[in-house]
């Protein structure tokens, strides 16, 4: 019988108490990606202590983070293929298998190849193995209704994990140090991977329900037997045939240069430059990470009923406004709160409304691995950002220039919505 094991008893209570188990998936993905997404960002904000401790300098240690945003960003597209030719669980298990591990490494860095390993390769491919994919992924297959809703919450877990145990690692390593500070992704990335294994599935068809929203059970699509490179490649040569891709890819790029690229691993040093202390100035990546949960769940909501062209034009144009109002002014503590709050709430609003593009115009089995290609715009562009910004830093000393290149180029993906035809998008949606 089903329900002799401890997970198809919970999908038993799930069904007595009406609730669709596909809520609970969200919660068990939401949780993981937060501490996976801790993983790969809370290194971001202990590059000041950890140059102090180990007497490497800020572009030294810049460079193995921006390598971990790159590889972030380059296995979306594998994960692309990874999600449709394995499915989330195995998928779950080998990254937090290789999250773990690059965890342990870094702990225990003492030499700079420790930390290319650690915190450059490991925590850039485990995290990027699943990515945005995994809620891409959940929403497509889980829900038929509020998928934008769905991608939102899981989108949001992404970047709340990376920001919001960010001040939390900085007073650990100013109480302690930095390396205590790596033990709370790790414990978090353990218990949540091995509730994802034990409760998770990968289709509702396994568990007899159909997805939220509808009331038949559809047929299990045919498993793909290709190998998962070739799968990945023909999700980009599919999407390389449509001018919306590459709108798609080129505002995702522009997204990670004005979002992870630069305020993950610079916006301390930058408010250090301003006077502001250490510990303040990492709670300030807090309050983004708040406001981006609010602002992506929100995002995801607004989605589901409007135009998403109108609203990436509205995301990208507010968020090149706040970036240059930051440079072109003398901010004290309290502007900058009010800066991270518009920040935050704008952080990667952006998602949804392009995941949700990206589904309408390719289809709920290969639009997210699409959509893998587009992230993977996004962190490659990222990882550039965060190694030119710290060289920038050093050369210049100052982030004035980077923070303004940023809030412009904002301002080049607000515009290029307009080139996105409305009936194609409407049409694909209907």
């Amino acid at each position: 019988m089903l329900i002799n094991t401890p997970r198809h008893q919970l999908t038993a209570f799930f069904n007595r108490k009406e609730i669709h188990y596909g809520w609970l998936m969200v919660i068990l993905a939401f949780t993981h990606s937060m501490f996976s997404a801790a993983a790969m960002g809370v290194p971001s904000v202990l590059i000041v202590p950890m140059a102090e401790d180990l007497g490497w300098t800020i572009g030294e240690l810049s460079a193995p983070q921006g390598l971990r945003l790159a590889l972030f960003g380059l296995c979306a597209p594998l994960a692309g293929g990874l999600m449709l030719r394995y499915g989330p669980l195995k998928m779950v298990k080998f990254s937090g298998f290789l999250l773990i591990l690059g965890l342990f490494i870094s702990i225990f860095t003492t030499e700079k190849w420790h930390l290319w390993l650690g915190m450059g390769v490991f925590l850039g491919v485990a995290p990027g193995l699943i990515a945005m994919q995994l809620g891409s992924v959940i929403a497509s297959r889980w829900f038929a209704e509020r998928q934008g809703l769905v991608i939102g919450i899981l989108s949001g877990a992404v970047a709340t994990g990376t920001l919001i145990f960010m001040p939390l690692a900085a007073w650990i390593s100013d109480v302690w140090n930095w390396r205590v500070a790596l033990a709370l992704p790790t414990a978090g990335s353990l218990l949540s991977l091995s509730a994802f294994l034990f409760f998770g599935f990968d289709r509702p068809q396994e568990i007899n329900l159909p997805a939220y929203g509808e009331d038949e059970i559809k047929p299990t699509p045919p498993a793909y037997t290709e190998n998962f490179v070739l799968l990945s490649f023909r999700a980009l040569e599919i999407g390389s045939r449509s001018y919306i891709f590459w709108i798609l890819a080129l505002s995702f790029a522009i997204c990670g240069i004005s979002s992870f690229g630069l305020t993950q691993a610079h916006l301390v040093p930058f408010c250090g430059d301003l006077g502001v202390p250490f510990a303040a100035a990492a709670w300030l990546l807090a309050v983004i990470g708040i406001c981006d949960l609010i602002g992506t769940i929100c995002s995801g909501w607004l989605s589901d009923r409007y135009d998403n062209r109108l609203l990436l034009l509205i995301y990208y144009g507010f968020r090149g406004v706040a970036l240059i109002w930051l440079v072109s002014t003398d901010p004290t503590f309290v502007g900058l709160t009010i800066f991270a709050v518009v920040y935050g709430l704008d952080f990667i609003a952006t998602v949804p409304p392009t995941v949700k593009l990206s589904i309408a115009k390719f289809g709920t089995e290969m639009g997210p691995a699409i959509f893998a290609w587009v992230f993977a715009a996004h962190h490659v562009a990222a990882g550039l950002m965060t190694v030119f910004t710290g060289i920038s830093r050093d050369l210049i000393g100052s982030y004035i220039p980077a923070f303004t290149f940023a809030g412009l180029v904002c301002f080049v993906a607000a515009v290029s919505f307009i080139m996105v035809s409305k009936v194609q998008v409407e049409n694909r949606i209907s």
